[in-house]
């Protein structure tokens, strides 16, 4: 059959195995057609990746190869979207990014120059040095840079980053938390910068002479009884004695310690047929050992990639920037007191009321997002500041109630409850108590809301796609009471979604959260 390349996605015949896609010369994404495609007339169609979608506008030459280069299924100049203007994956900057093996658009050592794949392994061999005279663990290579050590002798020409683990004592998931929040402060400490990714996993930022970051994932490793648990979300068999003491490997002239055996680690992740180049490949993790993890030491950040994609890629341009209209109604109820943009996003509403004089504040889980809101505001001479919350890990929900508790603000939410799971949306409740019963400020609420359509229907189609989900009011209503709040105002009426596109029903909820009532001399007794 013939391969065929349209605004849909690439259609393949049948198989099983990787096959390679690269635009204007450039690798930019793999796959598996059985695997990631559906069955069409004619083959199977692979969907492009909803992150390369906002790219794929232009004419430039498409090449669909296996994944050895020998087998060229597709090779020719086409047109897609507005065919207008070059077909590039490039950043801002004009970098060529591609699709890493977790769906984030990324630049891979293939695209990267010597001198700097030179720094990224000096800055591995540091942190392994940091770790283990200031953090006290003696961390290993692993993943993909451990793959690459042994299968290929240097780094991965499609991965991105660096993966370094260490094993536990410890069989306690609360041991193994308490752990790497030690390890957190002793890297600090010693002037890197870092992401918590999880209980058990952390990213250390190793910046680059070319502009960017590498990342050096941190992955915690554990028994408990006999299964063997590695971030992210590895599980099953794996004998203490596979792994210590260390042996060592070269990669690209740099010695650095391995498994004491890498061969059985490397079938632990990917496999009996490990040795095989498979850059499509994704994990089959065992939904036992992924449901115990995520109950353990994750679970709260599912969605943070996606955001962080959103919101730095050219799906940014979609988000409006001037003020909703939820922010022009809430603006002359805000009175004195200052504001905090709960789930800011790119901070269109923050910087809007930071133009009209209230002292503002920004929060989001993106890094993403809160890297948008801070070179806007310092672009505009605005005084918004700008800090991560997770809502969903419970640590950081605390952290910053108690700042809140002792410089009352109103709390402002546009479109941010219909994107938190269960637990998420309990903390919300938990900031609000926490940040607003002090200093008597406002709850400012606006999400879409579940209706009845004419046709039975849900509603309108939610933007951005997958991220975002209708909530009942009178849901959200019995919450904030059971949380001890009280529901001031609440309306439902048209209005518009994230990216300010029509909406049939939006509901506009302003709470509050009294001081609790004065118990009297009997109720103390």
């Amino acid at each position: 059959m013939t391969t065929v390349v349209s605004d849909d996605g690439i259609l393949l015949p049948a198989a099983s195995r990787p096959f390679l896609v690269e635009i204007d010369g450039h690798y930019v994404w793999s796959l598996t057609p059985e695997r990631d495609g559906v069955r069409k007339p004619g083959g199977v169609l692979v969907p492009w990746p909803g992150v390369l979608r906002p790219y794929l506008s232009g004419r430039g030459r498409v090449r669909v190869t296996d994944a050895t280069g020998a087998e060229v299924l597709y090779d020719a100049e086409v047109g897609l979207g507005a065919g207008e203007g070059p077909l590039a994956v490039v950043d801002r900057a004009g970098h060529r990014l591609c699709v890493d093996k977790v769906g984030h658009l990324t630049r891979s050592f293939e695209a990267t120059a010597e001198e700097v794949r030179e720094e990224i392994l000096a800055g591995t061999r540091r942190a392994i040095d940091d770790l283990r005279e200031h953090a006290g663990v003696k961390a290993y290579l692993n993943y993909g840079a451990l793959l690459g050590a042994v299968r290929e002798g240097r780094m991965l020409a499609h991965d991105s980053d660096t993966d370094l683990c260490y094993l536990s004592d410890h069989s306690s998931p609360a041991d193994v938390i308490a752990e790497s929040y030690r390890i957190t402060r002793a890297m600090r400490e010693r002037g890197w910068n870092l992401l918590r990714m999880s209980g058990g996993d952390i990213k250390l930022l190793l910046p680059l002479s070319d502009g960017r970051l590498c990342h050096i994932d941190v992955f915690v490793a554990f028994h408990v009884g006999d299964t063997f648990f590695q971030l992210g979300n590895r599980s099953g068999s794996l004998p203490r004695s596979a792994i210590e003491p260390f042996s060592t490997i070269e990669l690209h002239g740099h010695e650095f310690p391995a498994p004491r055996d890498p061969e059985a680690m490397l079938a632990f992740l990917y496999g009996p047929h490990w040795r095989t180049p498979d850059p499509s490949f994704r994990y089959a993790d065992p939904p036992e050992g992924v449901r115990r993890l995520d109950g353990w030491l994750r679970g709260f950040r599912t969605e943070m990639g996606l955001w962080t994609g959103l919101f730095n890629g050219p799906g940014q341009r979609e988000v409006p920037a001037g003020s909703s209209s939820f922010a022009r109604w809430v603006a002359p109820q805000l009175g004195e007191l200052p504001v905090v943009d709960v789930g800011t996003g790119t901070g269109r509403d923050a910087l809007w009321f930071a133009r009209r004089g209230f002292r503002t504040g920004a929060v989001d889980f993106s890094r993403g997002g809160l890297g948008v809101v801070r070179r806007k505001a310092n672009r505009r001479e605005l005084d918004v500041e700008a800090s991560q919350l997770i809502l969903g890990e419970l640590r950081s929900t605390l952290m910053h109630g108690t700042r809140l508790a002792r410089d009352p603000h109103h709390l402002y939410a546009r479109h941010l409850v219909g994107c938190l799971d269960a637990a998420a949306l309990d903390q919300l409740w938990l900031l609000a108590r926490m940040a607003l019963r002090p200093g008597g400020g406002k709850l400012f609420l606006e999400f879409q809301a579940t209706h009845d359509a004419p046709d039975g229907a849900t509603g309108t189609p939610l933007a951005p796609d997958g991220l975002v989900r209708r909530v009942d009011p009178e849901a959200v209503r019995a919450a904030i009471e059971a949380a001890g709040g009280v529901v001031e105002h609440l309306v439902v009426v048209p209005g518009e979604d994230m990216l300010d596109h029509p909406d049939p029903a939006v509901c506009r909820i302003r709470a509050s959260w009294p001081a609790p009532a004065a118990r009297t001399p009997k109720e103390n007794r």
